[in-house]
């Protein structure tokens, strides 16, 4: 699993006093930076690899301004060319949000997929999920 802590900024937050739900994909993405470190070291778009297919999110509890956010990043599936990735938001030990997100590995000068390779793949599998 890959964590990370957020600190909501007033910006993200609604008129009814809880974070915008167009936020929440936001920082699932963030939660996602270590992924895209390994398949792109260099974070380059010139050779970015990760090209998202499908994402869903589904809003369980409010979450407010003024306290912090764990973003939690399992990998759910590792296929040929494509991994699905689970998600889940905590605020104070509460499940806020989860939701799935699937990429492809892609070659953007070729407009192809590409195979996952081999240590991309073992290190991901260090980070796969199981239900409690």
């Amino acid at each position: 699993m890959f964590q990370t802590k957020i600190e909501p900024r007033v910006s993200e937050t609604d008129g009814v006093g809880h974070i915008n739900n167009t936020t929440i994909p936001i920082w699932f993405e963030a939660g996602r930076n270590e992924i895209f470190k390994l398949f792109t070291p260099d974070h380059s778009f010139n050779n970015w690899k990760m090209i998202i297919l499908k994402m869903n999110v589904e809003y369980v509890s409010q979450i407010f301004f003024g306290k912090t956010v764990d973003v939690y990043t399992w990998v759910k599936r590792i296929g040929t060319s494509s991994l699905e990735l689970y998600e889940e938001i905590h605020q104070d030990n509460i499940l806020c949000a989860k939701g799935n997100v699937t990429y492809v590995n892609y070659n953007i000068k070729l407009q192809k997929s590409e195979p996952i390779p081999d240590e991309i793949k073992r290190e991901l599998e260090n980070h796969y999920y199981t239900e409690c």
